[in-house]
């Protein structure tokens, strides 16, 4: 029998532990995840690191913690919890995007339904076509435990302008230059998936122009806002 590892608190990264462990109140609060089911991970600025909550933790009071600094291995360096089962996935895409900062999973509802039957979310709505450039694509089925999930992620999102991707079967994994980021997408995949299903009980929804998805998109990321 494989003994425990031993694992240590040096109380590393804490404010940026703070901060994320902070952002999965977003989760529950947004409906996006139930039970303990979900993570969010964040990229250490230069360093060869990365947060990401606790396996099985409660989202109820969670705290610093609660959240886990791995090396991109997906190996545990400082926390006594052991870290997220999708550790793993997340690794394998810091490694492979280095312009990805930060990383969600959840198992929301209506965005899992379209994982469920491996269908894209079709780009109808401007909302969409501002936060994803595009149609929400699926990923392949993978199971959970090594990185087969990290591979297809990388192998779906790179290239793509979508900062989210439905794995089949699973869930959604989002992308970002920040946690921050990451959730906003999260939240907003939630928001278009439950929109494009009630708009498909009242008929088939009208398709965007590409060139105006081009158009949505460009102004949203580089004009809207302060």
């Amino acid at each position: 029998m494989t003994a425990t590892p031993t694992r240590t608190e040096r109380g590393t990264h804490r404010a940026q532990r703070e901060r994320v462990a902070a952002l999965h109140a977003e989760l529950t609060g947004n409906g996006l995840v139930t039970w303990t089911a979900g993570n969010v991970s964040e990229r250490v600025p230069g360093e060869d690191l990365f947060v990401i909550k606790g396996s099985g933790v409660r989202y109820d009071g969670l705290t610093w913690e609660g959240i886990t600094v791995c090396d991109l291995d997906g190996t545990a360096v400082d926390g006594v919890k052991k870290p997220s089962s999708d550790t793993d996935a997340h690794a394998y895409v810091y490694r492979h995007m280095p312009e990805v900062g930060g990383q969600v999973h959840t198992h929301s509802p209506y965005a899992t339904a379209w994982a469920a039957r491996a269908e894209p979310i079709p780009c109808v709505l401007t909302a969409m076509a501002d936060e994803f450039g595009g149609p929400i694509p699926v990923g392949p089925f993978a199971l959970i435990g090594d990185d087969s999930i990290g591979r297809g992620i990388v192998g779906t999102l790179r290239g793509s302008r979508s900062p989210a991707v439905l794995m089949q079967n699973h869930g959604v994994f989002t992308i970002g230059p920040s946690a921050e980021a990451a959730v906003k997408a999260a939240v907003m995949t939630e928001d278009v998936a439950r929109t494009v299903h009630l708009s498909r009980q009242l008929g088939e929804p009208l398709p965007i122009a590409q060139a105006d998805v081009d158009s949505l998109y460009a102004r949203y990321q580089n004009v809207y806002g302060q």
